[in-house]
C-alpha cells in the first residue's frame, strides 16, 4: 500500500467517524469540559485557517505549494489541524461515552496518526528545512508530543 492510499483511507475514516457521531447526535459535547475543549479546538482551527490560508483545504496528506509555514500555531505545533480535529472528536466521544464512541475515538486517533506519518514523509521530501523545524516543534501537543 502506498502512502497516498493510506492517507486517503485515513481521511475517509475521519469523515466516517464525524458522520456517525453526527448521526447519533453525539458530535457536540454537552458537559463543561467537553464544550470548553471543542471551543478551544474550533479556535485553534480558526487560527490555523487564518495563518495557513485556503491552500490547506485538501484531502490528501501531500504538502501544498507555497513554502513551509512555521508561524502562528505552526510555531508551537507541526500539525495543529490534526490536533484540533482530534481534540474536537475526543471531546465529543468522552461527553457521550459509549463503547461505539470509544471505538470511534480510537479510529480517529489512528487515522490522525496515519495522516501525520504520511504527511511528514512528504514534507521531508519537499522541504529540506522540515527536519530542523520538526526537531524544535512538537507534533500535536505543545511541550509533549
Amino acid at each position: 500500500m502506498g502512502l497516498k492510499w493510506l492517507s486517503w483511507t485515513a481521511f475517509l475514516s475521519l469523515v466516517v467517524v464525524a458522520v456517525i457521531l453526527t448521526a447519533q447526535d453525539s458530535i457536540f459535547a454537552h458537559d463543561p469540559i467537553g464544550i470548553a475543549a471543542q471551543i478551544m479546538a474550533a479556535l485553534l482551527m480558526l487560527w490555523v485557517r487564518l495563518t495557513f490560508g485556503i491552500r490547506s483545504f485538501h484531502a490528501g496528506a501531500n504538502p501544498t505549494a507555497g513554502g513551509l509555514v512555521t508561524t502562528g500555531p505552526y510555531r508551537f505545533l507541526r500539525h495543529p489541524i490534526y490536533a484540533s480535529i482530534l481534540m474536537f472528536i475526543l471531546a465529543a466521544a468522552q461527553s457521550h461515552l459509549t463503547w461505539l464512541n470509544f471505538c470511534l475515538a480510537l479510529v480517529a486517533t489512528a487515522a490522525v496518526a496515519v495522516r501525520i506519518v504520511a504527511e511528514e514523509r512528504f514534507l521531508v521530501k519537499q522541504y529540506p528545512e522540515y527536519r530542523a523545524y520538526a526537531a524544535r516543534t512538537r507534533r500535536i501537543v505543545p511541550f509533549l508530543l
